[in-house]
Formats: structure tokens, C-alpha cells, sequence
């Protein structure tokens, strides 16, 4: 195989295990997150909160020089998500 070609895809694949890491550190908290609001009757979602968390994402991935719809669609995933555990939370 190609040298140059395998230490690119080594690199990939590193940051895609940091980034699996990272995702399940973030949905920890957020589950924690969920049962704060279950516990205290606060709804599962925040849209202005999650407003807020795109438009800094967004103007991130700007300076980033990431497209700002693809970092929107990736947190709107993220967030989605994270609303459904919270509502499971609530629910049980």
C-alpha cells in the first residue's frame, strides 16, 4: 500500500476514535443532564439553549473553516438524540 496513503488513514482513524470518546464523554454528562431534569420536572429540551449552542457551533466551524450547515446538521443529530434520552428520563 501507498506510504503516504496509510499514514493519512492512520490519522483518520485516530481522530475517529477521539471523536467516539468524546461523543460518549458528551452523552454521559448529558444523561446526567436528563435525570437533573427529570428529577426537578424541567422539560427535556431547551430550544434557546440549542439555538444558542448552533449559532456559537456555527460561527465556530467558520473560524474552523468546517462548513457551518454540516456542523448544524451534526448537532442537530447530537441534540435530537440527547432530547430523546432526556424524554426517556422524564418518562420512567
Amino acid at each position: 500500500m501507498d506510504e503516504t496513503l496509510q499514514r493519512y488513514r492512520e490519522s483518520i482513524d485516530n481522530i475517529d476514535a477521539a471523536l467516539v470518546f468524546m461523543l460518549a464523554e458528551r452523552f454521559k454528562v448529558t444523561q446526567a443532564v436528563g435525570e437533573h431534569k427529570a428529577l426537578n420536572k424541567l422539560p427535556p429540551a431547551d430550544p434557546g439553549r440549542e439555538e444558542r449552542q448552533i449559532a456559537r457551533l456555527r460561527q465556530l466551524a467558520g473560524d474552523a473553516n468546517l462548513d457551518p450547515d454540516f456542523t448544524e446538521k451534526f448537532l442537530r443529530f447530537i441534540i435530537d438524540e440527547v432530547i430523546r434520552h432526556h424524554e426517556r428520563a422524564r418518562d420512567q
